[in-house]
Parts: C-alpha cells; sequence; structure tokens
C-alpha cells in the first residue's frame, strides 16, 4: 500500500500537476497555532506539510528560519510537542506530513522510539537535514520497518556517486536544494535547478521536490515546469513572523493559493 506522500504525487502526476510542499516552523508562534496554519495552507492548496522542528542550532537555515526556531523554543515546543501537532492535525485531515528536524533532537529522542511515536501521531516521513546519507542505513531500517518514507537532500555539488546513495535510501520523494547556501528567499530561481532534476532523473523515477529560495508564484511556476514538487518555506516564516495571530489564516491560505496557482501555471506554459 503507497505511503500518503506515494499516493499524493501519483494523484498529482495523474492530474499534470505538481505538488506544494510547505515548510513550517512547528509551534512558531505557539503550537496551538501551527494547527491552524497547517490547516489554512491546505485550504489554500497545500498538497504536503513540512513539520519544522525547532532546534538550537540550525546551521542550514537562514535567519528567517532560525528566528522561527527562537520563538518555537520560547513558546515551549519540543520534539515530542510537534508529535503531538502532527496527531491533532492528523484528527481533521489527510495531508501527508513530513518532520523535517536535525539529527541531535532525534538522537536524544531515539530513532526506534521515534518511529513508532511518529506511526502513532500520523506523520508520513522524516527528513534529517545533518544525516549523511553515508551513514544512514540504520536510521533507514527503522523508518521503512514502521511504514515510515524517508527523504535525503541532493545539491548542486552533489557527485554521482551521493546521488546514487540518496537514490538508493530514498522513498516517498527526493528533495532538490536548488542552490548552495541556507535556507532563504532569493530574487530568481538559480540555473542550477534544470540541470540538477535532471542529473538526479538518471538515478531515480522517485518525484523530485525544488526548495531553498522559492517565494514568489513566478518562481513556484518556474520550478513546477521542471520538477514533481516545489517546497516553499522562508517566505511563509517570515509572514508568520510579520502577521497576526488573528490574521494568520487568512494570509496563509492566500498564500498558498497564490503559489499553488503559480506553480501549476508552469506546467500548462
Amino acid at each position: 500500500m503507497p505511503t500518503r506522500i506515494a499516493a499524493c504525487f501519483d494523484r498529482l502526476k495523474a492530474n499534470n500537476e505538481p505538488a506544494l510542499i510547505a515548510y513550517v516552523t512547528a509551534g512558531d508562534p505557539t503550537p496551538e497555532a501551527t494547527i491552524e496554519i497547517v490547516a489554512a495552507l491546505e485550504r489554500g492548496g497545500t498538497d504536503i506539510i513540512e513539520l519544522g522542528v525547532p532546534f538550537s542550532d540550525p546551521v542550514a537555515d537562514g535567519p528567517v528560519i532560525m528566528r522561527a526556531s527562537e520563538r518555537a523554543l520560547a513558546a515551549g515546543t519540543t520534539l515530542e510537542k510537534v508529535l503531538h501537532i502532527a496527531a491533532e492535525i492528523r484528527k481533521v485531515s489527510e495531508i501527508p506530513i513530513v518532520l523535517f528536524s536535525y539529527l541531535n533532537p532525534v538522537i536524544r529522542y531515539g530513532f526506534e522510539r521515534l518511529a513508532k511515536r511518529a506511526v502513532e501521531c500520523g506523520v508520513d516521513g522524516f527528513l534529517l537535514t545533518d544525516l549523511s546519507v553515508e551513514e544512514a542505513a540504520g536510521f533507514v531500517d527503522e523508518a521503512k520497518a514502521a511504514g515510515l518514507d524517508t527523504i535525503f537532500l541532493v545539491a548542486p555539488t552533489s557527485t554521482d556517486r551521493r546521488l546514487d546513495l540518496v537514490a538508493k535510501y530514498c522513498s516517498g520523494f527526493v528533495y532538490v536544494v536548488s542552490r548552495t547556501g541556507v535556507t532563504g528567499e532569493q530574487s530568481q530561481v538559480s540555473a542550477a535547478v534544470k540541470p540538477l532534476v535532471e542529473r538526479l532523473r538518471q538515478f531515480t523515477d522517485l518525484p523530485l521536490g525544488v526548495g531553498f529560495g522559492i517565494s514568489t508564484a513566478a518562481q513556484a511556476g518556474e520550478v513546477g515546469a521542471v520538477a514533481d514538487g516545489v517546497v516553499v518555506g522562508s517566505v511563509l516564516v517570515r509572514a508568520i513572523e510579520a502577521t497576526p495571530v488573528a490574521a494568520l489564516s487568512d494570509t496563509m491560505e492566500r498564500m498558498a493559493r497564490e503559489l499553488k496557482e503559480g506553480a501549476k501555471t508552469g506546467r500548462l506554459s
């Protein structure tokens, strides 16, 4: 039986439609608000949610998501609370949920224990940003035994050997980092995206989701034209930072709708 992530990409492929994958830092500004934010993003057309586990040293992230982690940690968000947020989302939604984390909180929690709790809470997959694929076999075995997808990152600097390993250990989709550097909005889509997508296609038939720096509907369209999914994070997190809690739902729904329509337009051009 396909996972929710695989089923989602299958459905979208049949409609020639790229996925909108939205990242939010769980617990920002509060754990309760995250549940409402995810519901609004889904109403706006988001297909897959990445729930970021707040971490005190998020080295892959730029200042926008770093500040979100600080706010979430100040609000008392722990890995256990992120799992609780996922469980609350799952009570009302079948949207695929990816737990997006650094390795330290996961090691502290324990791979086996986390895989069991993740399934109980309705999580569908893991993405551990700083887990080297060369050292991922044990983690992947635990996750797959529990029926969870494992998603890894590739970048323009990835060698063919690394692309081959990522293809071997990935399930659900492959996260294609559009450029070198940390997360954050950019004025244009990196020219490295299309060549990297084409190179990665030689190693895997899995869906490819492109992220890092995608922030406008036009950019979503450019990425949607060449990839299976468009990953958007910093622009949403910055809006969460700047918007009063009472207006968050409307803002998130509107932004998701604009990004999704932009991504779909890329397929039609």
